[in-house]
């Protein structure tokens, strides 16, 4: 997990996130509580986007080294400061995994048929089934 720094604006009761370092990322909640799941959450699927489109991740930039861009200063004015946690691509590593052979031509075939690698595809399954295991834990108005 990285810890990315999020600007938090406010205006007419509602607040809004931004980052400066994934310009096009943002998100409006109406408390501060719902706002940094919505940004955690918003975050990640723009970096999943970015992946998906083959576009290059940014690297988070630390508060200090923000700071010093004169860019940074001019688009927080007003704005609060905080920090969001994301899960940002690491290094590929090899592994090696056992499974029933039938279900393994079965991966292979579906992974074809999507254009994909048999890597790809199981790490994109992989990724779906606990997204998808995610959701059932949180709260209805995340």
């Amino acid at each position: 997990m990285v810890h990315v720094v999020m600007l938090i604006h406010t205006e007419a009761g509602a607040y809004g996130a931004s980052f400066p370092d994934f310009p096009g990322a943002t998100t409006v909640a109406g408390d501060l509580d719902t706002l940094y799941r919505k940004a955690a959450d918003m975050l990640a699927f723009h970096v999943d986007g970015l992946i998906a489109d083959g576009d290059p991740v940014p690297v988070p930039r630390p508060l200090d080294a923000l700071k010093a861009d004169p860019d940074f200063r001019a688009d927080s004015a007003g704005a609060m400061v905080g920090l969001v946690q994301v899960e940002l691509p690491g290094r590929v590593v090899r592994v090696t995994i056992s499974m029933e052979e039938g279900l393994l031509r079965q991966v292979d075939r579906a992974a074809e048929a999507a254009g994909e690698s048999r890597s790809g595809f199981l790490a994109r399954a992989a990724k779906a089934r606990m997204k998808a295991r995610l959701r059932v834990r949180l709260p209805a108005d995340a």
